[in-house]
């Protein structure tokens, strides 16, 4: 097979495992930057250039499309679906996981374990906002952050009153959520392809940080997970309709809760806690299923 990967940086760790992999299995695999990537959108014969030149005829994708990218990524990537590619993770699906307040209703509508989570728009709003989701400690998110960046903790109800009425006055979409404090500043990477999941690992935050976050200076051990984590990990990625997903957990007094379902997990994390070969196992989910052009949108939505 020939497999398409859209990545800005083919030097990144996830990036060349993946081609690694298609190699190891016998495919060719060619690192396409998204933004090089143009789009004839014509009726029935939809083409999509790269560099100069028609890109030949593929028959997978995988998308590694940053979130600072995801709109012009997810159109080249539904350019690739009606194209009739097999996309390992549909555009649509993708679209629907970067919304974090989407993504968190969706969860919720199917009955997955969540935070108790706020979002309100105005001030006169905030001190009713606060007491929804159990009062301080609580943590403050904005929808556009990735990565652990936008992500505060307000310790005590006059700082939560006050970050919140910062952000609203810069005009930025904020959630309040609960504060996990028996987490103990640790959650539970679960790597999900197709409907299983295929490697966990628990990430520590660093000394006086709540965020678990690897690029913030976390740590990863191996972990076990209970069988109802393992539900929910499924569970969740399948609400987004993700094929390949990184769902986190966190471990609460009330049983596991998703705080994020992530569709382009980094690979070096999981692969580096677990030594397991987490990106030949993309590459045998893409053999499994490539060859049955199952795109469940073809393209639309």
């Amino acid at each position: 097979m020939k497999i398409a990967i859209l990545s800005r940086n083919p030097r990144l760790y996830s990036t060349r495992r993946l081609v690694e992999a298609a190699k190891a299995h016998g495919h060719e695999a060619q690192v396409l930057d998204v933004l090089r990537c143009y789009m004839n959108i014509t009726s029935h014969r939809p083409s999509i250039h790269y560099k100069g030149a028609m890109l030949e005829p593929c028959d997978a994708v995988i998308p590694r499309i940053g979130a600072s990218v995801t709109f012009y990524g997810t159109a080249v990537l539904r350019q690739f679906e009606m194209m009739g590619v097999y996309p390992v993770n549909e555009s649509v699906a993708i679209t629907r996981a970067r919304d974090k307040l989407r993504s968190l209703q969706l969860l919720s509508r199917k009955g997955i374990g969540l935070p108790v989570t706020g979002f309100a728009h105005a001030p006169d709003d905030i001190e009713d906002l606060i007491s929804m989701v159990g009062g301080a400690p609580l943590v403050i998110k904005l929808l556009e952050g990735t990565q652990g960046i936008g992500v505060v903790l307000a310790e005590t109800h006059n700082a939560a009153s006050s970050v919140i009425q910062a952000f609203m006055g810069l005009k930025a979409n904020i959630l309040a959520q609960e504060f996990i404090k028996e987490a103990g500043g640790a959650d539970i990477r679960c790597f999900v392809i197709g409907d299983k999941v295929i490697a966990t690992m628990r990430r520590q935050g660093k000394e006086g940080d709540f965020r678990s976050n690897l690029h913030r200076g976390g740590t990863a051990s191996v972990v076990r997970i209970t069988p109802e984590e393992r539900s929910t990990a499924v569970r969740a990625a399948q609400t987004m309709g993700l094929n390949v997903a990184g769902v986190d957990i966190l471990r609460s007094n009330h049983g596991a809760v998703v705080l994020e379902v992530n569709s382009s997990p980094g690979l070096e994390g999981i692969e580096t806690a677990t030594q397991k070969d987490v990106a030949g196992e993309i590459i045998k989910f893409i053999e499994r299923n490539a060859a049955q052009r199952n795109t469940r949108t073809r393209g639309r939505g």
